[in-house]
């Protein structure tokens, strides 16, 4: 398959499965199912879907603020401001295309902070891998507050010694290189050296950011914003008002999880919340509309701030 072929199918594939997710909501609900769907998301109490935007907003400073941290190691202190706007597009880019959004923050970050992608790129990574153990976590919790359930969505074990194996070969790899280096004279294969050595050092910057202290506040910050946002929306829909943040908290953790498969969760995202919901005893319409008030609110404010912030982080360095 050529460099174009490939391109294209992994901004199509997502699409099309999140088509397929809505075209599958849409065939196992009957009529009447879904016009109480939209009449629940017509008459939802709209404060707290803004008070669950608000929250989300807070969230992305928190990171930015953080990430601007982890890249005082690796000698650079970029401007907060820029900080927040390629957050913010990193979020935007990957509704279109998953994961695009972290290349196009380390080419971004190089073109008008100066900072190698190798470095930038590093502590991209570094920030998905504190995310993954954060929800790891809160994953143990919910599955702590909530054991019966949690059970019959155990995951594949042996995925998990795939994933388990491929972390072991890279951090081995990592340590060898930021150790030895490449003893190569082949230009090439010092260039990819060079890169995995810059790699290396933004993925460990966390060791040495200068202050762990708030950097560890505002990894908590960020995860506890991401709870929040959900948790408040329960209140604007009658049927899951009374749910308790434990129950939530599964939900959330199956949004969050179904995040990743398509282009922002699309389609996906209110199949997977819904389906732990109607486990508390929540109706299906209230479910589903629950989830597509939480994807939609923070779909839109992604589009909103994302493309904002698109149009003025040129204009904020015009100077560069």
């Amino acid at each position: 398959m050529n460099k174009k072929a490939w391109g294209f199918l992994k901004f199509i594939a997502p699409l099309l499965l999140g088509a397929f997710f809505i075209a599958y909501s849409f065939s196992n609900t009957t009529v009447e199912d879904r016009k109480n769907i939209l009449q629940a998301i017509q008459s939802a109490d709209y404060r707290f879907v803004g008070l669950s935007v608000l929250i989300g907003i807070a969230s992305h400073l928190s990171r930015a603020y953080r990430w601007k941290l982890m890249l005082l190691p690796v000698g650079h202190n970029i401007s907060f401001i820029n900080s927040i706007l390629l957050v913010l597009i990193t979020y935007l880019s990957n509704l279109g295309i998953p994961r695009s959004g972290e290349f196009l923050r380390a080419t971004a970050l190089r073109t008008y902070e100066k900072v190698p992608f190798e470095k930038g790129f590093g502590t991209i990574v570094t920030e998905r891998v504190i995310d993954v153990l954060f929800l790891v976590a809160f994953l143990l919790i919910g599955g702590m507050l909530n054991t019966e359930l949690l059970t019959s969505y155990s995951p594949n074990s042996s995925a998990i010694v795939l994933v388990l194996f491929l972390a072991a070969i890279a951090i081995a790899g990592f340590v060898v290189i930021r150790k030895k280096g490449f003893a190569s004279s082949n230009k090439w294969i010092q260039k990819i050296g060079a890169f995995f050595k810059g790699l290396a050092e933004g993925i460990l910057s966390v060791d040495k950011i200068p202050n762990k202290q708030v950097f560890i506040i505002h990894s908590i910050l960020i995860w506890v914003f991401y709870l929040l946002m959900f948790d408040v929306i329960k209140y604007s829909i009658p049927e899951t008002a009374d749910l308790s943040l434990s129950q939530t908290l599964l939900a959330f953790i199956a949004g969050a999880v179904a995040m990743s498969t398509t282009n922002g969760g699309i389609g996906v995202f209110p199949i997977a919340v819904s389906a732990v919901l109607m486990n508390f005893g929540v109706p299906l319409e209230a479910a589903l509309a629950f989830g597509w008030l939480m994807w939609t609110s923070q779909t839109l404010m992604v589009v909103v701030f994302g493309s904002i912030s698109f149009l003025l982080l040129p204009v904020v360095n015009r100077n560069n």
